[in-house]
C-alpha cells in the first residue's frame, strides 16, 4: 500500500519539520539552545534548578500573628539611653570656659584689702580653651585638668588647690562653647548641621529638629545612629511611634536621616506587572493586589498567590522554626495566600508588604491546558493549510 505525499498525515509531518528549522522562524536573537551551544565555558545545575533553599508559610490566623507588624531595629537595645535622667556631659578638648573664683573676705590671694567698692568678693578669668592636654590653666593652681571631668569635679579641684592661699575660696567654672560635645546631623534633613548638646539633655528628635526636620516622606526615612564604631538603624516612622527609641545623644554621635523609596514588584495573573511604590502609606497584600489592578478573572488562580521574602532569623526562630540549615541573618521565605478561601482576604488585609517583596500570582492549571490546546489547533490548521496547497499545486501541474 502507497501513502501519498498529499495526505493530511504527512502535511502535518512537513509542518513539523519545517517548525522544527530555526533558520524559518523569526526571532530578535538567538534562541536558548544556540546560546547554549556556543558557550566556551558552562557554570549550571541539573534541571537548571537555582538550588536556594526557602521556608514555606501558609497565612493562616497562626501565622499572622508573627507578620501582621513590620520588624525594626531597636537604637535603644542597641545603645541604651532611653530611661532615666540625661547623661553628664563632660568637658573636652576644644571647649571654651571661663572660671570665677570667690573669697570670702577682701585681703586675700584674688580679692585686694581695698576692695570695699567692689560688687562682690570675685575675679573672673579670660575665657580659655581646653588645650589638647586637657588642661585649664588658673593662676596659683596651675594646670588643671579639665578633659573628661565634669564642671563640679574641676571646680572642686582648684578650690583644692587654692584653699592653702586664698581665702575660703569658691569656684565656679561656666561653659562658654561645647565644641566637644557636638552631634553632627546629616543626609535627608532641610540644614544639615553639628547641633552643640545642652546639660539638659537632647534626644534623636531634638537634634533632627534642629536642623530643620526631615526632607523627605517620613515613611520612607531610616534614621542610622553611629556611636564610637558602632551603627544602629531604625525607622522614623517607629522612633515616632515609640517614645522609648528616642534615646539621649551623645557627643561625637553621627545621626543620619535616609531616604529608602519602598517599592515591590508584581509578576504573573495580575492585571499589571511591574514595580509599584508604596509611596507614603503602608501596604497590605489586599492593597499590594490592587495596585497590580487585581487579579485576571480568566488567568489567574487565587489559592497560588505568593510573596518572596528575606526575613530576619529571628522572627523564624520565635515561630519555633528549625532555621540551622540556613546560614546569615536572613531566611529566604514564601508566604502562599489561599484566596479561594472566602476568610483568605481576611488574611491579606492583615499581612503587611515590606519593601523589595515580590509578588507572584499563579496561572490556573486550566490556561496551560488552553495553551497547548492553541498550540495544537495552530499546528493542526497550518498542516491542513499545507495539504490544500500541495493538492493545489498538482492539479495545477495536471
Amino acid at each position: 500500500m502507497t501513502t501519498s505525499i498529499c495526505s493530511p498525515r504527512n502535511g502535518v509531518a512537513v509542518v513539523l519539520m519545517f517548525l522544527s528549522s530555526c533558520t524559518y522562524l523569526p526571532r530578535s536573537g538567538p534562541d536558548s539552545q544556540a546560546i547554549d551551544r556556543a558557550a566556551a565555558v558552562k557554570v549550571t545545575t541539573k534541571n537548571r534548578r537555582a538550588g536556594i533553599d526557602y521556608v514555606l508559610i501558609d497565612l493562616s490566623k497562626n501565622t499572622l500573628s508573627y507578620f501582621d507588624e513590620k520588624s525594626s531595629r531597636s537604637l535603644r537595645s542597641s545603645f541604651g539611653g532611653g530611661k532615666g535622667g540625661p547623661p553628664d556631659i563632660p568637658l573636652g578638648f576644644g571647649d571654651v570656659v571661663e572660671v570665677s573664683i570667690f573669697e570670702a573676705q577682701s585681703g586675700g590671694l584674688f580679692i585686694p584689702s581695698d576692695a570695699g567698692s567692689r560688687p562682690g568678693n570675685f575675679i573672673t578669668l579670660p575665657n580659655q580653651t581646653i588645650d589638647r592636654s586637657g588642661n585649664v590653666t588658673v593662676p596659683y593652681a596651675g594646670r588643671v585638668k579639665a578633659a573628661g571631668r565634669t564642671k563640679e569635679e574641676v571646680e572642686r579641684d582648684i578650690e583644692a588647690k587654692l584653699s592653702n592661699r586664698a581665702i575660703e575660696p569658691q569656684v565656679v567654672v561656666t561653659t562658654v562653647t561645647r565644641n566637644s560635645s557636638q552631634v553632627a546631623v546629616l543626609g535627608d534633613v532641610n540644614a544639615p548641621k553639628k547641633v552643640e548638646l545642652t546639660s539638659s539633655g537632647d534626644r534623636i528628635l531634638d537634634v533632627l529638629s534642629e536642623a530643620g526636620g526631615l526632607s523627605t516622606p517620613a515613611l520612607e526615612t531610616n534614621v542610622t545612629l553611629q556611636r564610637r564604631g558602632r551603627t544602629a538603624t531604625i525607622a522614623y516612622e517607629a522612633l515616632l511611634k515609640n517614645p522609648a527609641e528616642n534615646i539621649y545623644v551623645a557627643p561625637d554621635d553621627t545621626v543620619f536621616a535616609d531616604h529608602q523609596r519602598r517599592t515591590f514588584v508584581a509578576f504573573g495573573a495580575n492585571d499589571q506587572n511591574g514595580r509599584f511604590d508604596f509611596e507614603n502609606t503602608d501596604l497590605s497584600l489586599a492593597d499590594g493586589l490592587a495596585k497590580a489592578g487585581g487579579m485576571r478573572d480568566q488567568q489567574a488562580n487565587p489559592a497560588e498567590v505568593v510573596v518572596y521574602r528575606q526575613v530576619d532569623r529571628s522572627a523564624l526562630e520565635h515561630m519555633k522554626l528549625n532555621v540551622s540549615a540556613f546560614r546569615g541573618d536572613k531566611v529566604p521565605v514564601v508566604f502562599r495566600a489561599n484566596l479561594r478561601d472566602p476568610s483568605g482576604f481576611f488574611a491579606a488585609q492583615k499581612f503587611a508588604l515590606a519593601d523589595k517583596d515580590i509578588l507572584y500570582t499563579s496561572n490556573s492549571g486550566s490556561v496551560e491546558l488552553l495553551k497547548f490546546l492553541d498550540i495544537a489547533n495552530a499546528v493542526t490548521s497550518t498542516a491542513s493549510g499545507t495539504s490544500n496547497v500541495v493538492i493545489d499545486t498538482r492539479d495545477a501541474a495536471n
